[in-house]
């Protein structure tokens, strides 16, 4: 069995960074950075990450500037062979507009490559012309987004595929190559700001759900992640209390809040993803925004659990902005040298024995072949010919569960 070295963590929360990508003028300098030193910047942050002793690094996908991360499978890669440890995902995987072929394998790929040490966050993405430019209609995202996603796994869990669907040719006889390491396939979450039918496919397959709630209100999030919970138990997969969470947020720190706030306004201010809306202060009291210092900002998301209950991810955006690569290094070094451990004790402080910790591909393995005890993975894995979805279904109806309730 192949090994993946991130360490299953006491408080059972994987801790982590992800980024957007974006390529921002820094407003206090004039500087914008060129797509190459951007690219170059974000494998330091990744490395970086893994030096400070976080467990996740997610990068997003966009094919429109003023992003860069068109490609982050391959961006993943390159930073897989300089790290050791660190579980490498995307923030997006753009479900709709990406062939579940290409994705099946190249997430196949990289998991042999790195040992493991994958996942992915699966989402419709929030650019509307990215559709056309991929010859799909944004008015099918929905469809599409089920339709895609039932035939990557079984694109996974089957070594021969025949196929046949509405958004693309047939499959007969096809195998997606190479297959998922160790027979299991990467872990999946399913990332949403606004939709509740994602919750309801997460929850329906008995994957991650992964709630980016750095836009909006905790009570919207409160809503979705608890529809996902009752729909995760209503399949059959556990109490909802052991459904597979995610969390986004973002902070910027300084030893004295008020040189934190003083040296983030401007960016702020001006970042296009921020600016010329609501204050600093009103964003940080309707959002996990935290501007301040690291006491601040451990005590802010140690609050976390009581909102949204025992989750199993916390990543932070922390280069964005037109922030300066210098600033996005001394965050990591105080994220993970104060927030982090200080989030690790408080989240251990009883937390349930039965809450599944972050997923590992060593867990998942364990899941599979029944090694031993693997309480850090409980919903089914996809793994070659062990395909153990967990709930009744193989084949996801056109809406996602039979009795789906979801809805906008």
């Amino acid at each position: 069995m192949s090994e993946t070295t991130a360490p299953a963590t006491e408080s059972g929360v994987q801790f982590g960074i992800f980024s957007v990508s974006d390529i921002t003028e820094d407003p206090t300098t004039r500087h914008t950075p060129s797509e190459s030193e951007r690219i170059r910047d974000i494998v330091r942050v990744a490395r970086h990450a893994e030096e400070v002793g976080l467990d996740v690094f997610a990068l997003g996908e966009h094919h429109n500037p003023p992003f860069f991360s068109s490609s982050p499978t391959t961006t993943l890669a390159y930073i897989g062979a300089q790290t050791e440890r660190i579980i490498l995902s995307t923030a997006t995987t753009l479900i709709t507009t990406n062939d579940p072929v290409k994705i099946a394998e190249d997430f196949g790929m990289l998991q042999h490559l790195t040992g493991g040490r994958v996942d992915l966050v699966m989402g419709r993405g929030n650019t509307g012309p990215v559709y056309p430019w991929f010859g799909k209609d944004i008015r099918e995202g929905l469809p599409l987004t089920i339709e895609n996603y039932a035939l990557l796994r079984k694109l996974w869990s089957e070594d021969v595929v025949d196929w046949e669907g509405q958004y693309r040719t047939p499959l007969h006889g096809f195998t997606a190559t190479p297959r998922p390491l160790d027979g299991v396939a990467p872990f999946v979450w399913h990332g949403s700001i606004r939709s509740p039918e994602i919750a309801e496919q997460a929850a329906y397959y008995g994957d991650g759900f992964f709630a980016n709630n750095i836009f909006w209100p905790k009570e919207h999030y409160m809503r979705l992640i608890g529809l996902y919970r009752q729909r995760y138990a209503h399949y059959g997969h556990g109490t909802p209390e052991q459904a597979i969470v995610g969390l986004g947020g973002q902070a910027f720190m300084r030893a004295n809040s008020q040189d934190a706030v003083n040296e983030f306004r401007p960016y702020f201010d001006n970042a296009p993803v921020y600016g010329h809306g609501p204050s600093m202060e009103d964003f940080t009291e309707m959002t996990p925004l935290t501007v301040g210092s690291p006491q601040q900002v451990i005590d802010r998301y140690a609050a976390m659990r009581d909102h949204y209950g025992d989750y199993q991810r916390q990543l932070f955006l922390v280069d964005h902005a037109g922030l300066p690569v210098k600033t996005v290094l001394e965050q990591l070094d105080l994220l993970g040298g104060e927030v982090v451990p200080a989030l690790r004790r408080e989240f251990a402080t009883n937390r349930p024995a039965d809450v599944p910790a972050g997923p590992t591909h060593a867990a998942r393995v364990t899941a599979v072949y029944g090694d031993g005890p693997a309480r850090e993975f409980r919903p089914g894995a996809v793994g070659g010919n062990n395909l153990t979805i967990g709930s009744p279904y193989q084949d996801a109806p056109a809406s996602v569960g039979a009795d789906a309730t979801a809805g906008e």
